[in-house]
């Protein structure tokens, strides 16, 4: 019996294949996506099948693959079967988009690809295949699929309108997964009702009682495996699905029972696995038996190796013995010698005693898996090479990395301790350096341990690398940044000393050295320092490890330098969408918002700032979520949710005091300057600001003290401390931070200007206004545009006066600063203007066409492309673009959809 006579057909399911059909046709003209779910045995597979059939009859190509529990680990080995037909086609692709996805499936060596450029690459694939003949791709179990092959086969489910590829992929409910199936059209396959499980009862067993049938009906509930196979069982039916393929299987000969072993173990499709490995081995022309009795077929176009049915691979599985596997896979790793991490993992499967040769793959392994996102993969790889290793240093030293890893990157913090346990069983008493490293690291991530604590286990692990050898291993540089990341949190000066001396003795990264010098004291960042990083950020585009990308923004958040990083941190935070490292884009999502909440996107930032912060909760990230807090407390403030910022205020220091987390101190002083200027309360203000940093000093090794230096200006000129205010203007000019960036360069100008007598007030205002880059620190400016037309106001001179309260005004409204639009409101309306100015400005005022042009802009479009389209000159277009910048309060672009207003960023995004 043929493994064709086991299927359970298509019975009651008349409203799927329309779905399918209707895919299909979607396929030939444009593209579509379709999700189906359902529980085991409801008929999803034979409902693919049908598909690919159909497909096929249709003219499309089609391209399978399928999630296997066993290779959730293998990157992009899900990936590997659907484009394996396409091989021969990557030549065809720019050169990077061809290296990335050659790296990616193995079919070379290079660098670790971006995944968003794999992902892209991959869609370029199918795209120029599919204006050959249209496509169909179809992936089962889904929830199976490895982290890379899940994020990049999600980016094509979501591929652009006009790709002619069809997208049917198959899930079960309730299960965890990497595939991100939000937002896709999906249809859930019910189980059968009574009438039609009878009618598949009569169909497949004739003969059988109906009083069988009714009982069967019942006990199956609609499954319609379960149903045959409650029916095959019957004393009186013809045997079950499980048991012909296993009859099948177990009557191959040997040799095409080990061809049909080693597809099972290797699930990619490949061919090459059939070859020979020898004299003796089965090769090619051993499968004929399996290929006649229908368990297996080999299309030579698409190049695939793929069983019939899923029942198979597991029949085949438990038919062998563990000796039989371990075969398989030693033959598969000398199939797959020029395909490195397949090989490795392959040798690690064979392999029951410890191999350092293969231990030694493995940690190759592991770094690149990490540069791609997959962390999940380096811990299994680093976990899986400790096993192998032969001597107690290499497994702890292994297993310690591994715990490391879980700590700082892959969001899954419960397994760190029983990995840093086994590490110390390892190696008692050895590589105490290297474990201390892990624990302190764990600590922080946590919050389970004190800050000293930590800081003294980090100081004697990088006091005595120097002293080991291989000083420069990564796990230097990984202590040194766990250090840079208690001195930080622990907000005392003190702290800094051990970790700029352990930086000047281990020579370490010299990105890490950057970070300390500018979180530490960016006040003092010599021009030298600035370059090094500005030097950096320019070729940050080129960056894939999300570490490092992450690193630089934190190098550069206190100096202003997020701007040049945003893109690469979004990709941060897309590839971990797509499977990548969950504690890399927690401190991307809360930089970005940062940054946000400087350049007056709020309600993005808001929005960033939730998700990081929520992320944190999740994974019990406890320190990573102060900044998160801090950040959000500050929109509140700004906003004048008081009660919000208050509350949140509270928790940070509640959390933080019992744990040694001084910073917690910074962050709250500088919540409560700005809850305190914008409720007017000038003598609180002052109080909070100075805690941070005196009147008339830049507190060393309080990054902070840059944040408030306007504030405490600001706070001491209107609670009549004049002398304070001078002080602390000098002390900014003293310090040069003007040079640091436009933005700090707008707070020094600003607060001269605010502190100055009525005489020169005026021109201190103008200087500080005219500053490069101003317009980009949209608060900020608002703010001292506001003091500026109050300084007008005061000497009477209202109609300029008017014109700088009025451009405040509008920033606050579109921002939501409801305190500071309530104070620049009251001084327009002390200037004598009654009429409120709601109607001529913000995106209520916007004309049609202006509306029109603006979305456009907003969605990336030059004025030469929105006049091509809208049949207008470019210069025409420029001119309305001045009339919505004018209107809308802002200067630039890249402002215009924050601006818009929550419709007008929909409008952008579809367009």
């Amino acid at each position: 019996m043929t493994v064709g006579a086991v299927r359970s057909g298509l019975v009651g399911r008349r409203a799927e294949l329309t779905l399918v059909r209707a895919l299909l046709d979607e396929a030939v003209t444009g593209g579509g996506t379709l999700l189906l779910t359902g529980e085991p045995g409801v008929g999803k597979t034979v409902l693919l099948d049908c598909a690919a059939e159909m497909a096929s009859a249709a003219g499309l190509e089609v391209l399978r693959g399928s999630g296997v529990r066993s290779e959730a680990d293998v990157a992009y080995s899900g990936l590997h079967q659907v484009l394996l037909p396409l091989e021969g086609e990557l030549g065809l692709l720019p050169p990077a988009q061809r290296a990335a996805l050659t790296v990616a499936l193995g079919f070379g060596a290079g660098a670790a690809p971006d995944p968003l450029r794999v992902s892209m690459a991959a869609v370029a694939l199918l795209q120029r295949a599919a204006a050959r003949r249209p496509l169909l791709v179809i992936v089962d179990d889904v929830q199976w699929l490895d982290r890379a092959s899940a994020g990049v086969l999600g980016f094509v489910s979501r591929r652009p309108p006009g790709s002619r590829v069809g997208f049917l992929a198959v899930a079960r409910p309730g299960t965890e997964s990497h595939f991100e199936r939000a937002g896709l059209p999906e249809h859930e396959l019910r189980p059968l009702d009574d009438e039609t499980a009878t009618d598949l009862l009569r169909i497949r067993f004739p003969a059988l009682a109906r009083r069988d049938r009714v009982r069967l009906v019942a006990e199956a509930r609609g499954n319609p495996l379960a149903l045959l196979e409650l029916a095959g069982d019957e004393e009186s039916g013809p045997p079950s699905a499980a048991r012909p393929v296993r009859s099948c299987v177990n009557a191959l000969p040997a040799p095409a029972f080990r061809l049909l072993l080693r597809a099972a173990l290797d699930v990619t499709g490949d061919p090459r696995i059939l070859r020979s490995t020898g004299p003796g081995a089965p090769g090619f022309g051993d499968l004929g038996p399996a290929e006649r009795a229908g368990l297996i077929r080999v299309d030579d176009n698409p190049r695939r190796v793929e069983f019939v049915h899923p029942l198979i691979r597991s029949a085949v599985l438990r038919r062998s013995t563990s000796g039989e596997r371990r075969e398989a896979h030693r033959a598969l790793a000398q199939l797959l010698a020029d395909r490195p991490e397949r090989r490795a993992w392959h040798l690690a499967e064979a392999s029951i005693e410890p191999d350092e040769q293969v231990a030694v793959l493995l940690d190759e392994v592991a770094p690149r898996l990490l540069r791609r996102g997959d962390a999940v993969g380096a811990v299994a790889a680093l976990s899986r090479a400790a096993e192998l290793s032969p001597r107690g240093t290499d497994r702890s030293r292994r297993l310690a990395e591994a715990a490391y890893i879980g700590a700082d990157v892959t969001g899954e913090l419960r397994g760190t301790p029983q990995l840093l346990a086994a590490a110390h069983a390892a190696d008692p008493g050895t590589d105490q350096p290297l474990h201390a490293a892990v624990a302190a690291a764990y600590m922080l991530h946590t919050g389970e341990g004190d800050i000293d604590t930590a800081h003294r286990l980090l100081v004697g692990a990088v006091e005595a690398f120097p002293d080991r050898d291989g000083a420069d291993d990564p796990m230097v540089n990984r202590a040194l940044r766990t250090l840079l990341l208690a001195c930080f949190f622990g907000g005392r000066a003190e702290l800094w000393d051990p970790f700029h001396a352990a930086v000047a003795r281990s020579g370490g990264d010299s990105l890490v050295s950057l970070c300390g010098t500018t979180s530490c004291d960016p006040a003092r960042t010599t021009a030298d320092v600035l370059e090094q990083l500005d030097d950096l950020i320019a070729r940050s585009g080129e960056e894939l490890d999300p570490s490092r990308i992450v690193g630089l923004a934190t190098a550069g958040v206190f100096v202003d330098r997020l701007a040049g990083l945003r893109e690469s941190l979004w990709r941060v935070v897309r590839d971990a969408r797509q499977g990548g490292a969950v504690g890399s884009a927690v401190d991307a999502r809360l930089l970005l918002g940062i940054d946000g909440f400087l350049t007056g996107r709020w309600d993005e930032a808001r929005r960033l700032l939730d998700e990081g912060v929520q992320l944190c909760d999740d994974h019990g990230y406890g320190i990573l979520a102060l900044p998160g807090r801090w950040g959000q407390a500050l929109l509140a403030a700004a906003r004048g949710d008081f009660d919000a910022a208050a509350t949140l205020t509270d928790d940070i220091v509640r959390w933080a005091a019992p744990r040694g987390i001084r910073v917690a101190q910074m962050y709250a002083g500088h919540i409560r300057t700005l809850t305190a200027l914008g409720r007017g309360d000038y003598e609180e203000a002052y109080r909070q600001a100075t805690a941070v940093s005196p009147a008339g000093v830049l507190r060393s090794r309080v990054p902070l003290a840059l944040w408030v230096a306007m504030d405490v200006v600001e706070a001491a000129v209107r609670s009549n401390r004049h002398a304070e205010a001078d002080a602390h203007v000098t002390a900014m000019r003293d310090a040069g931070i003007a040079g640091l960036s436009p933005r700090l360069a707008l707070l020094a100008a600003g607060s001269a200007a605010m502190a100055a007598s009525d005489s020169t007030a005026t021109a201190l205002f103008e200087e500080a206004l005219a500053l490069p880059g101003a317009e980009h620190w949209a608060f900020e400016l608002a703010r001292v545009r506001l003091a500026y037309g109050e300084h007008l106001r005061r000497s009477r001179a209202i109609t300029p006066a008017r014109a700088q309260l009025g451009a405040a005004l509008d920033v606050f409204r579109r921002l939501g600063a409801h305190p500071w639009a309530t104070r620049a409101e009251n001084e327009l309306l002390a200037t004598g203007q009654t009429r409120s100015r709601a109607g001529e400005f913000g995106p209520g005022a916007l004309t049609s066409r202006e509306r029109e042009i603006a979305t456009l802009a907003a969605s990336g479009l030059r004025n030469r492309q929105i006049g091509e389209r809208l049949q207008l000159s470019a210069r025409t277009v420029g001119a309305h673009l001045r009339h919505v910048f004018q209107k809308l309060g802002i200067a630039s672009r890249a402002a215009l959809r924050d601006a818009l207003g929550p419709a007008g960023a929909e409008d952008a995004r579809v367009i």
